[in-house]
């Protein structure tokens, strides 16, 4: 009798062992609910305004068939722009009414939104709060983790602390639906952490 209590154990914690996973769980950092509730709330309806998709809605219509030779030219233009202080595709997307809009936003946003901008559904901008580092995002994880893949999740990014601003700071993205609930492009916003 005692050697069948035995064998029952064995399987028992063997079959647990099985079935449990081995790895341990890992909760998710402690930011990224408070992120994700921001973003939901708060950035999420900027986004879903008439004068934000109408934006990206004309620059997808403008740039339909663009290939992405012509998408490397041109986040090149726009790089080399910004390394030369010679700012006049930069100031373009700058002078456009859904940059300014963000821009009114970021500011209204009491230190939160660092930067904020939305692109189209090639990852090429439309309108910007502030000069970003470049003009095509299609190539990097805020693009590839949310329209490239047909996420509906807001990806948001590791933390890092900025050296000069001392911000902890995260980007998060998700993808823009026109009114029929179709993807058109993507919103990403830099956010201080500490200051929402």
């Amino acid at each position: 009798m005692a050697r069948w209590g035995h064998i029952r154990a064995v399987v028992t914690v063997g079959l647990a062992a099985f079935l449990l996973p081995l790895a341990p769980v890992r909760a998710e950092p402690a930011y990224i609910p408070l992120v994700r509730d921001y973003v939901e709330k708060r950035i999420r309806p900027i986004v879903e305004t008439p004068l934000v998709l109408k934006a990206i809605a004309e620059q997808n219509a403008k740039f339909g068939n663009v290939s992405e030779m012509d998408m490397r030219v041109l986040d090149e233009t726009y790089r080399s722009e910004v390394d030369q202080h010679h700012l006049q595709m930069v100031k373009l997307l700058l002078d456009k009414s859904v940059s300014h809009y963000l821009r009114e936003k970021q500011d209204a946003s009491q230190g939160a939104i660092l930067e904020f901008f939305v692109t189209d559904s090639h990852g090429l901008n439309v309108g910007q709060s502030t000069i970003t580092a470049d003009y095509w995002q299609g190539d990097e994880e805020k693009y590839l983790r949310t329209f490239a893949n047909g996420s509906r999740e807001i990806f948001i990014d590791r933390a890092e602390r900025n050296e000069s601003s001392q911000n902890l700071e995260t980007q998060a993205s998700f993808v823009v639906m026109d009114k029929e609930n179709r993807p058109i492009g993507v919103a990403i916003v830099t956010i201080a952490i500490d200051a929402i």
